[in-house]
């Protein structure tokens, strides 16, 4: 191979890695606004979160979503939507990276993350859908138990969309663990796994977009 080959697969070396980059960074800013989008249905102005063992008192419901204006979870929906399209750009990006080191880690991922985005856009409509309609319906006994219903019948979306979400951050982590990437066994610790297990405990809302944000920023600057 001439000097001239090697020159170009450089080149195109080069040029992959920063377009993996770039897809990490955007998915990095669309968990952050997706994060925010979260926020916008969990919390009420005034700083009160909502908590889901409210859903089966109407009372406790209607004190909590009694000041959040109809134009909260419209913008979560439609915006929600938009930072999830972000987000599969660094999942996609680290499916492209994966590959170079093991094909068959690269296809669960590639698979997890499809089952998370599709499954995921659903859900987050829903839950966005079933606020608004509880809202706009007055906040009534019959209002609840609708979109309590709604949610339980549509909980398929939720489940197939936290599997593929934890799927997708196992396989990387395995990856990284047992040394199938260039990458140090610190780097473990930008996961959506662990990240989400230890913050967990502190309810704050979006949790899981900002552990996603945090993944994506510490991967873009080892990868």
């Amino acid at each position: 191979m001439n000097e001239c080959s090697y020159e170009y697969i450089f080149i195109r070396g080069v040029a992959a890695v920063n377009t993996i980059k770039i897809l990490l960074l955007i998915a990095a800013a669309g968990h952050i606004l997706c994060g925010c989008c979260d926020c916008l249905i969990t919390y009420v102005p005034g700083g009160k979160k909502f908590d889901v063992k409210a859903l089966g008192d109407n009372k406790k419901m209607a004190e909590v979503f009694g000041g959040m204006p109809l134009k909260n979870p419209l913008l979560s929906m439609l915006l929600g939507c938009l930072a999830l399209f972000m987000c599969s750009a660094g999942y996609y990006g680290l499916y492209l990276w994966m590959k170079d080191f093991s094909e068959v880690t690269a296809v669960v991922m590639l698979v997890s993350a499809a089952l998370f985005f599709i499954f995921g856009v659903a859900h987050h409509i829903l839950c966005g859908v079933s606020e608004w309609f509880y809202i706009r319906m007055g906040m009534t006994e019959e209002a609840r138990s609708a979109v309590v219903k709604l949610f339980k019948d549509t909980a398929l979306t939720m489940i197939v969309c936290y599997i593929g979400w934890a799927v997708f951050g196992i396989a990387l982590l395995a990856a990284i663990v047992t040394g199938r990437t260039d990458l140090p066994l610190w780097a473990c610790i930008f996961n959506i796994v662990p990240l989400f297990v230890v913050t967990f405990p502190l309810h704050i809302g979006g949790m899981g977009n900002w552990c996603g944000s945090l993944m994506f920023l510490g991967l873009l600057i080892l990868i």
